[in-house]
């Protein structure tokens, strides 16, 4: 089975009544009323989601979403494997930006909206990330990461990163991410592979311009 259809049936198994009414609730304005009432199972609403397109192997931002709603660390730690492994065969540029983003999100903490702006992220798409995760630090900071990547596409770049560190003042984070760039550099000349990191920004973000 495919695999992302494999994460799907598990989360689904994993799922409690009450959770999946809450899911139900939270995708009202994506499905219609008819196709809910007709939702049984976690595969049923994912099966609609997937024919409508909201969710694919590529596209992974709603189920992230839903399952935050949900406070399921458990299952958002499988999504995560998912996408690691879906990032294996990533090219080296951007092998080296996930693991610049894992960095950030350990270490930059409440700091995130300073380096956010100095990433030339709008205030608007700030206010919607702390509005899309209320209570989730480690998400909102993925997400500003994933906004500025998605507006830079091809030109983001690690060293852009450590840039608008220094001009946060935010010397121990850019320096933990050059130190873990020549790690990397190290490893690749010496032929070893690189471990991968658990981010994934392939989803869409909606109005994801920085500015």
């Amino acid at each position: 089975m495919d695999p992302f259809l494999v994460l799907l049936h598990s989360v689904s198994a994993s799922l409690s009544s009450s959770e999946l009414t809450e899911l139900k609730f939270l995708c009202q304005g994506r499905v219609g009323k008819r196709k809910l009432e007709r939702v049984q199972s976690g595969v049923d609403l994912f099966s609609v989601l997937l024919e409508q397109n909201e969710l694919s192997p590529e596209h992974t931002a709603l189920l992230r979403e839903l399952l935050v709603s949900l406070r399921r660390q458990d299952l958002l730690r499988r999504l995560d494997a998912f996408e690691a492994g879906a990032a294996g065969g990533a090219a080296p540029e951007e092998r080296d930006l996930r693991a610049a983003f894992d960095i950030i999100c350990d270490n930059v903490g409440k700091d995130w909206r300073r380096l956010a702006r100095q990433l030339k992220v709008s205030d608007a798409k700030i206010d919607a990330i702390e509005e899309k995760y209320p209570r989730n630090l480690t998400e909102q900071v993925r997400e500003s990461l994933r906004v500025w990547k998605n507006s830079r596409r091809e030109d983001a770049a690690v060293s852009h990163l450590v840039d608008a560190l220094r001009a946060c003042r935010l010397n121990l984070v850019a320096d933990l991410v050059e130190e873990e760039q020549q790690a990397r550099a190290s490893r690749r000349e010496s032929g070893s592979s690189d471990p991968v990191s658990l981010i994934s920004w392939d989803e869409d973000v909606p109005g994801s311009g920085a500015s």
